[in-house]
């Protein structure tokens, strides 16, 4: 400090550190000046000058004093002699005044003249011998050297440990450590690790005064302070010699720590250290593995964000993992690498261990994520090509568990499983059969992805097992051969498929009892149908047409009536013999029914190439049943029978006239969506908020504005609201739904009342689809506006 002496007053140190007294002070004495002192101390800590380091220190070492002369005063009787106790007491207060003093002589603190006033009054009734005065002298040159040499800091930690060991004794140290109270026992645990650190606490004295034991007992109904420097002072005694160590190595001890991992950031630090450290004892290891929570705490401190605890964690969780039950707790906890580390590398009977607990186990996507992650899938795999029959099942079972999470599949894909599981459905061995259906549960997951189509084969084979399999097994295979072929890039599979007769090997399953089997069969139908084209009619026949339509009608399903509508959708539009059979089945009315139904309250997840996989059952329904109604209307103005026909034997009731198709119309034999009662339902599905039925819903309505019925159409549609739905839905839907929607206004506008009725609101879609709409579209936009007289039909504006 430039500019200032550090230079004291010596008379002042003389006075606060003279180490004897001629009359000794009396136990009230001391006690009288000790609560004055902490009066005065509190007051004095209030300075931010407090947060100078060599202040701190000084303060500190002074309440260190203050407190061992508190449990001095609260139990006399415990001092083996306590006139010399008393003496100490007093001179290490006295020093630890002089150093407060003289680390804040060059500074002007608040309480520091309450201070110097009750060392004084100290000094009036307890005079220093003459006796120390060789040691107070050389207390004084060692201050004024230090000056010369060294910073404050430095000057007083030094006199601080030196005056720490002769605090007090060890025997009162052992006293206090087991009968102190909260206060006393604080104190004995700063003069215990003092003598610890200066080595005075001996392996003899530890376990003489039973140390050890004193202080587990004292772990367990201390305060979190207590606690703390507890176990601070155990990790220094074992750090002495394994002895001591294996003194902790009791399970109640074990047992105490560990409860310590539960309580705050510090204590649980210090907990796991010096359990780590007791792990070198192979009786530890064995104990605290089976101590209830442990394993779980330990993971848990593992992964927090504390990287000594997390260290020391690891360390002990590692030696924990020499035990199979010990890595397998720390699985179920969610700490894999044991685990997996045994699948690579552990005994045949370990392998089946760790896969066996795998299956068992119920795992969230983030823990099979973590599984897959640390290394599992390989060993698993190897465990299924090489091993014995249980190690199959094992590992069989446990990827069964990981493979519904999508990055194990890929995983499991470049494991190289599949032909080893194709080998093993192909298998008629007895003692395989066990295996055959998680196999292929496995396979189907597998299935889901694109690297499938990398070996049209595969297909080829799961397709050739359906009928050598159980229904469980059939199941899963229809499944995976669904997940393939589904794909769009799987056209080349689809046609291999279609070569080989695929359609009429799936026609039995068709009248399966098993719904799940049979929903299989119609959804891989559907899928392989898109590719039959004209060949359709004649592989599926007319039984299994009509056991197509009995299911829309009687299915329960909303899936299985949407996969029938969509198969019946892929019926070529002109094929005679399809319309005929339809017909015969009464389709009309089943459609809509479907059209009418309400929309049944369980969503259900459906792949499906035209509805981008994912899609609601019951409107796919009615999708299915527009697109089909629509390809049944077109058919209708050839069937329908002329008013001026000669060849009605009976002259039709005048019911049956349709004004639309100016003719005699029936829903069985002309298939006319008028008498059928279809057109309500079709314009509801406009005015409803899902989208995906629009196009087939377009398509049927659009049969109704053929050229030579067209305005008759208009008013059909006009009479049950379904210009509106048209132009509203014109602004939303797809490409292909707005250009349908255009091609059916146009020929509504036509018509100069619906023009003059319904041009306004149409209009302003029709504007904001010129300007932002599809490009390919505004031809016909600019039409339909021309013809509205809202633009010229051939703008340059186009």
């Amino acid at each position: 400090m430039e500019g200032k002496s550090l230079v004291v007053d010596v008379s002042d140190i003389d006075e606060a550190s003279s180490s004897g007294t001629k009359d000794n002070l009396t136990f009230t004495e001391l006690s009288d000046s000790t609560c004055k002192l902490s009066e005065v101390l509190d007051e004095f800590k209030k300075n931010k000058i407090m947060e100078t380091s060599p202040i701190r220190t000084a303060v500190e070492s002074l309440e260190n004093d203050l407190q061992r002369a508190k449990v001095l005063v609260a139990s006399p009787r415990y001092a083996s002699s306590p006139n010399k106790r008393i003496e100490e007491i007093t001179e290490n207060l006295g020093r630890s005044i002089g150093l407060v003093l003289f680390a804040s002589h060059d500074v002007s603190m608040d309480g520091k003249e309450k201070l110097e006033a009750l060392r004084r009054e100290m000094m009036s009734c307890a005079q220093f011998s003459a006796a120390s005065s060789d040691s107070k002298s050389d207390f004084i040159d060692e201050i004024e050297t230090e000056n010369k040499e060294s910073d404050n800091e430095d000057e007083i930690v030094e006199l601080e440990k030196e005056k720490d060991v002769s605090c007090c004794n060890v025997e009162d140290v052992a006293m206090q450590l087991k009968c102190g109270d909260d206060e006393q026992l604080k104190v004995a645990l700063s003069v215990l690790k003092t003598l610890i650190m200066n080595n005075m606490a001996t392996s003899e004295w530890v376990e003489a005064e039973n140390v050890i034991p004193i202080m587990f007992t004292r772990l367990s109904s201390t305060n979190p302070i207590n606690r703390l420097n507890i176990i601070r002072n155990l990790r220094s005694l074992a750090a002495l010699n394994d002895g001591i160590k294996s003194t902790m190595a009791e399970v109640e001890y074990l047992s105490a720590l560990v409860k310590s991992l539960t309580r705050d950031e510090d204590e649980q630090r210090e907990a796991v250290g010096l359990l780590s450290t007791l792990s070198d004892i192979s009786a530890v290891r064995r104990r605290i593995g089976r101590i209830q929570g442990c394993i779980v705490m330990l993971v848990a401190i593992f992964n927090g964000e504390d990287q000594i605890a997390s260290h020391d964690a690891g360390k002990l969780l590692s030696a924990l993992s020499s035990n199979t039950q010990n890595a397998l707790h720390m699985a179920e906890a969610g700490y894999f690498k044991p685990l997996v580390k045994y699948l690579t590398e552990g005994s045949d009977m370990s392998k089946i261990l760790m896969a066996t607990a795998i299956s068992r186990m119920e795992l969230r996507d983030q823990t099979r994520a973590s599984i897959g992650e640390d290394g599992a899938i390989p060993p698993l795999v190897k465990m299924f090509k090489e091993g014995k029959l249980e190690a199959k099942l094992s590992s069989l079972s446990a990827l069964r568990n990981l493979t519904t999470l999508k990055e194990n599949i890929q995983r499991l894909i470049k494991s190289g499983i599949v032909p080893s599981l194709l080998q093993l459905l192909f298998s008629v061995t007895s003692v395989l059969m066990t295996l055959r259906e998680p196999a292929s549960i496995i396979l189907a997951r597998i299935a889901k992805s694109d690297d499938m189509l990398v070996n049209h084969e595969i297909a080829l084979q799961m397709f050739s097992l359906l009928n050598l399999s159980s229904p469980v097994i059939q199941l899963h295979l229809l499944e995976a051969l669904n997940s393939i072929l589904s794909h769009t890039r799987a056209s080349r599979i689809r046609r291999k498929m279609k070569e080989n007769g695929s359609i009429q090997l799936l026609l039995p399953f068709l009248t399966q009892t098993d719904p799940n089997i049979r929903i299989g069969a119609f959804r891989l139908i559907y899928t392989l149908s898109s590719e039959l084209s004209d060949e359709l009619t004649e592989q599926l026949g007319e039984t299994h047409l009509l056991t197509i339509v009995n299911v829309l009608s009687s299915s329960t399903s909303d899936n299985e009536k949407a996969i029938a509508s969509g198969i019946l959708c892929n019926l070529p539009v002109n094929d005679k013999k399809a319309t005929d059979i339809l017909k015969k089945a009464n389709l009309l009315p089943v459609l809509v029914s479907i059209m009418t139904c309400k929309q049944s309250n369980t969503t259900t997840r459906l792949s499906f190439q035209l509805i981008e996989n994912i899609a609601d059952g019951s409107i796919i329904a009615k999708s299915r049943a527009a697109v089909s109604l629509a390809q049944l209307s077109k058919n209708c103005l050839n069937l329908r029978k002329s008013r001026k026909s000669n060849w009605l034997c009976v002259p039709p009731s005048t019911e049956a006239f349709c004004e639309v198709h100016n003719g005699y119309c029936f829903v069985k034999s002309t298939l006319c969506l008028i008498k059928a009662g279809a057109v309500k339902p079709l314009i509801q599905i406009l005015e409803g908020d899902e989208r995906e039925a629009d196009e087939g819903v377009f398509e049927a309505l659009s049969t109704l504005l053929q050229d030579e019925i067209w305005e008759n159409g208009c008013g059909c549609v006009e009479k049950f609201s379904g210009i509106e739905g048209v132009i509203k839905v014109m602004g939303k839907g797809s490409k292909k739904t707005q250009e349908k929607a255009v091609w059916i206004l146009e020929r509504v506008f036509r018509v100069e009342d619906y023009k003059v009725k319904y041009g306004e609101s149409a209009q302003v879609v029709l504007i904001d689809l010129a300007q932002n709409g599809d490009p390919e579209l505004k031809p016909i936009v600019a039409k339909l506006l021309g013809q509205l007289e809202l633009l010229q039909v051939q703008s340059s504006y186009f």
